[in-house]
């Protein structure tokens, strides 16, 4: 029972996780997020690409431009072939420029051998792309859409990581040729800069946009929460409820719709309420109007059944039926009654402490059946109950199974854990029971009596009784079993009338469920009827509904004869 209640309660866990993931709420603002998170990332990135090529460009065109500059001015002004010496020294003042680049020149010194020199001592060929050598180095011919043999040719690189420029020249004539580079990192560090930023404001945006989202969720779902609280109340019965409505948005006129709903619902519903108290108190009236001289009507056929024997032989079957047909009508009558009390909520238990097995007895005794119903009923089993009310159950269940299934029927009682299934935690049945049916019309007797000195209600706590009445017959066709406990239900819709009233199982259902039990009809896998009664052991319990008007009472009136809502026919 314990691992039913971890397994349910995880589940239901589960669920509540579940409804909170998926919630009107939590899917306006992951929505809203998403749109937010969307455009921030797209519009920074757009930002980011955007700043990035202009910074770049912009330093790279400013070092390159320097770069010419300087070559024409001071690479320009060397001899053909130089001294390595002056190379080194016009290397040097090339780097002195504000965009802080090194500079490499290459010439042939007047010896006739190439000389490198560079600004820093450091810059040498080795950091020169081999693409960018070719470029700077080949000659092109001039013409009207080239005007120069030699042009200034640039490369980004990341040796070791680090981002740098290389450019190179060739100064025309037969000059030196110059390469420079320049490190990027100033401008990959603004850049980071600007994509911190970027990133800081995405979040800030998704931050604003989830509160945005959390404050538009909270106006829009303030009112469909009002809504959806109308509609429970609505329907668990309070029709009188209604929604204030105030603007003229969609959600208001969704309220006015609610209100005019639930205003038609209500006067639907007490226009039939007044129909239905109507009906009640017209057969309620009726049956205490036709009780009077139903009365007097079966006193004279108890007299005329009594002088049968010295009638007519020609006029004793009609008087036979006077007397059937007028038992018929007063039972009917008796049921009316007792289902228009049930209805008006006005039927009360009148609880006792009471051993079973000697219920079942009495009412098969009481009723010429002990010859056609085998009994299984331990005694020593003592519920809390209704004696009269479990008669007529009882009365009902055995007498349709008498009547639609045949002799034998056999009637077994025991008791179950209402949690479980298995046997009742509180050995509410005497050791030493026999376990086997006992004879037709035998409740089984080992002299245990009562079930202790507790009282049944202490020992039956969470127990429940369990009542099976079990047929040979053909059983119930599938398409009748929903119907079974319906009043006036007829399995077969040609026959106009039938022999009981149509009301017996009706009553018996509405009686277990008085006493927070239920009646389940279902077949047997050999064949025949099963009509299982289950019911608290220790009387209703407070956590169970028992219908309107079901409670217990304080009068202690029982007895096992015939009673109002006893019916010997099954529907």
């Amino acid at each position: 029972m314990t691992g039913r209640g971890e397994d349910t309660g995880r589940l239901g866990g589960w669920r509540a996780v579940a409804a909170r993931l998926t919630s009107l709420r939590l899917r306006l603002v992951a929505v809203f997020a998403a749109v937010a998170l969307t455009a921030a990332v797209s519009a920074s990135g757009i930002a980011y690409w955007l700043n990035r090529d202009a910074v770049l460009t912009r330093a790279q065109n400013a070092a390159l431009n320097d770069f010419r500059q300087a070559m024409e001015r001071e690479a320009g002004s060397l001899p053909l072939r130089p001294e390595c010496d002056q190379l080194e020294e016009t290397a040097r003042r090339m780097a002195r420029s504000p965009h802080n680049y090194r500079v490499l020149l290459l010439a042939v010194n007047p010896e006739g051998e190439p000389c490198a020199k560079s600004s820093d001592g450091e810059f040498s060929m080795s950091a020169v792309p081999g693409a960018l050598t070719a470029a700077v180095e080949k000659r092109r011919e001039v013409n009207a859409a080239n005007r120069f043999e030699y042009h200034l040719y640039w490369q980004r690189t990341t040796p070791g990581g680090d981002p740098y420029l290389v450019g190179g020249a060739k100064v025309m004539g037969g000059g030196p040729t110059g390469y420079m580079l320049k490190s990027l990192d100033p401008e990959a560090d603004d850049l980071n800069s600007l994509a911190w930023s970027l990133g800081i404001a995405t979040l800030l945006a998704l931050i604003g946009s989830a509160l945005l989202a959390q404050a538009a969720a909270t106006t829009v779902l303030r009112p469909v929460q009002r809504l959806g609280d109308a509609a429970r109340r609505l329907g668990e019965g309070q029709l009188d409820t209604r929604l204030r409505v105030s603007g003229t948005d969609e959600l208001a006129d969704l309220s006015r719709t609610f209100n005019r709903t639930a205003e038609s619902l209500e006067a639907r519903v007490e226009e039939l309420s007044a129909r239905e108290a109507a009906s009640r108190r017209f057969v309620a009236d009726m049956s205490h109007e036709l009780r009077t001289p139903l009365t007097a009507i079966t006193a004279v056929t108890e007299v005329l059944e009594e002088e049968t024997d010295s009638l007519d032989p020609m006029i004793a079957p009609a008087v036979q039926l006077v007397v059937t047909e007028t038992r018929r009508l007063n039972d009917l009558v008796e049921n009316l009654m007792e289902v228009t009390r049930f209805d008006a909520g006005t039927a009360r238990l009148v609880l006792d402490d009471v051993d079973v097995a000697d219920m079942v007895t009495a009412c098969i005794d009481v009723r010429a059946w002990l010859d056609a119903v085998e009994v299984d009923a331990p005694r020593g089993i003592v519920a809390r109950l209704d004696p009269r009310r479990l008669d007529v159950i009882l009365a009902n269940l055995i007498g349709n199974a008498l009547k639609h299934g045949g002799s034998p029927v056999r009637v077994a009682v025991r008791t179950e854990d209402a949690h479980t299934g298995g046997a009742c935690a509180g050995g509410t049945e005497p050791a030493g029971a026999p376990t086997g049916p006992a004879g037709p019309g035998e409740a089984w007797d080992d002299g245990a009596g009562d079930a202790g000195d507790e009282g049944p209600a202490a020992a039956a706590e969470g127990c429940d009784l369990v009542v099976e009445v079990a047929d040979r017959g053909p059983g119930i066709p599938e398409d009748v079993l929903p119907h079974v406990f319906d009043r006036f239900y007829k399995a077969n819709s040609s026959r106009p009338r039938s022999e009981g009233s149509g009301l017996g199982l009706s009553i018996a259902m509405e009686n277990a469920l008085a006493h927070g039990g239920t009646i389940v009809a279902a077949n047997a896998p050999d064949g025949g009827a099963v009509f299982t009664l289950r019911l608290p052991l220790g009387g209703p319990r407070p956590d169970e509904g028992h219908g309107p008007g079901h409670g217990p009472g304080t009068d202690r009136k029982a007895g096992t004869g015939r009673k109002a809502g006893e019916e010997d026919g099954r529907n």
